[in-house]
């Protein structure tokens, strides 16, 4: 049957139904879990940089999925059926995973389990099931012909994701290596580092790695420019900053001055203890409910990028305003719900930790955040003004947890001399639910 064919049918119900049993895992004891994908990392130079058992196990495959490139890299080998990524790509992972029994084989750049192909289809087919061949990855070959040490190098992948993640490690001296989208991405990320003040900073492009057409030019971020590079391209950065770049310190309670406001916004050193009070773990979500400037969920992310956040807030242009902070923040991944609680929080995932900072004694927003807390999940709150103190010294006294205060102050001239001058104290409440 032709690949076309093949996909509209993945479309149809019945084969819908099936791809869903495929799902369950086969035991790796039973023979039918025998070997039937292979993953083949390919390079630029093509079917020349592949061993004898990888040529052959693309020889072999009845069907041959890759992007265009990749099986026409490979299209002397190929015996079977080509079958180029489909669009959205979500719709490939299922057509391979129906496929499960027969010889597949799919194309990948490079190490396919390293921002790949590889890992996405691992959630769904079992490492037992697949042999995989890697090549060198774009990281690997830029670092080489760079002669950077990888291990001291920051990776990070802007394929397909917002040019912002770059910000989080735009540190003085450090050395990135960034995989892009296209030929116009270079200009897109060297005009974000001018505007942060990073536009001294040496910026290579490295196109074409391992290939005929491999090429480096050796700019700074300021003088890219518009130009246009070729589509298949790295870029490595050597960060320089300017006297007033826009330098992001590691850690949390930063300057509130970094952020944009109107006042609503957690101090810094609130922030630093209630960010320890919520205790990101890998993986977790947090709810941010009166996130206000975010700054709390934007610093809940910048603790590990396997971490995630939503942040809550009923209003619009404190809500635009946080998305402007999490671009800012190389936290582009926030989600921000424009709406009240309780009634904004009714469709969201549960999630793992809930920080409250504004709105939480309004009726039904403890109630419903604590119903929405996933067992063994954190819940913190804090509060300036009576009313709120009042709902936290309520939830203390009948389901427990820790209350502290937090209490600040700081020198500020008085006369001719100096005092202490004290901020709002803040209440705060720590629960864990069992």
């Amino acid at each position: 049957m032709p690949f076309r064919a093949f996909c509209s049918q993945v479309e149809s119900p019945n084969v819908r139904i099936n791809a869903e049993k495929q799902r369950d895992r086969p035991d790796p004891r039973d023979a039918q879990s025998a070997v039937w994908l292979t993953i083949v990392g390919i390079g630029e130079d093509g079917i020349a940089g592949l061993n004898t058992a990888a040529r052959e196990a693309i020889g072999k495959a009845e069907f041959v999925f890759g992007g265009r490139r990749h099986l026409a890299l490979a299209e002397t080998l190929i015996a079977g059926e080509t079958c180029p990524w489909p669009s959205p790509f979500q719709k490939a992972v299922d057509a391979v995973a129906a496929l499960r029994g027969r010889a597949v084989c799919v194309l990948a750049s490079g190490d396919p389990f390293h921002f790949g192909v590889g890992a996405t289809l691992a959630r769904r087919i079992d490492a037992c099931e697949m042999r995989v061949f890697t090549a060198p990855s774009a990281f690997s070959l830029a670092a080489a012909r760079l002669g950077w040490p990888v291990q001291a190098v920051e990776t990070i992948s802007l394929h397909g994701r917002p040019i912002a993640l770059i910000r989080a490690v735009l540190h003085p001296g450090c050395r990135i290596i960034a995989l892009t989208s296209d030929g116009k991405a270079p200009a897109q990320i060297a005009a974000l580092l001018g505007a942060d003040g990073f536009g001294s900073s040496p910026f290579h492009v490295l196109e074409g790695l391992g290939g005929p057409r491999e090429r480096h030019m050796k700019l700074t971020a300021e003088t890219v420019e518009d130009r246009v590079f070729d589509d298949l391209n790295v870029i490595a950065v050597e960060v320089a900053a300017a006297p007033d770049a826009r330098i992001l310190p590691l850690g949390t309670g930063l300057d509130e001055a970094l952020f944009e406001h109107d006042g609503q916004i957690t101090k810094p050193e609130v922030r630093a203890v209630t960010l320890a009070a919520l205790q990101p773990r890998r993986g977790q979500l947090l709810w941010d409910i009166g996130a206000g400037s975010g700054s709390i969920s934007i610093e809940w992310l910048r603790q590990h990028g396997s971490l995630s956040a939503i942040a809550v807030e009923a209003d619009a242009t404190r809500a635009e305003r946080i998305r402007r902070n999490a671009e800012n923040f190389g936290a582009p991944d926030l989600r921000v719900v424009s709406g009240s609680a309780p009634e904004a929080l009714g469709d969201l995932p549960a999630p793992d930790a809930i920080f409250i900072g504004g709105g939480g004694s309004a009726p039904g927003v403890m109630d419903a955040a604590i119903d929405a807390l996933a067992p063994g999940g954190r819940l913190v709150a804090n509060a300036v003004t009576l009313e709120m103190q009042a709902v936290l010294l309520d939830r203390h006294a009948r389901l427990g947890g820790d209350l502290i205060e937090i209490a600040i102050a700081r020198a500020a001239p008085v006369g001719g001399m100096t005092t202490l001058r004290p901020a709002l104290p803040v209440l705060q409440w720590r629960w864990s639910k069992p």
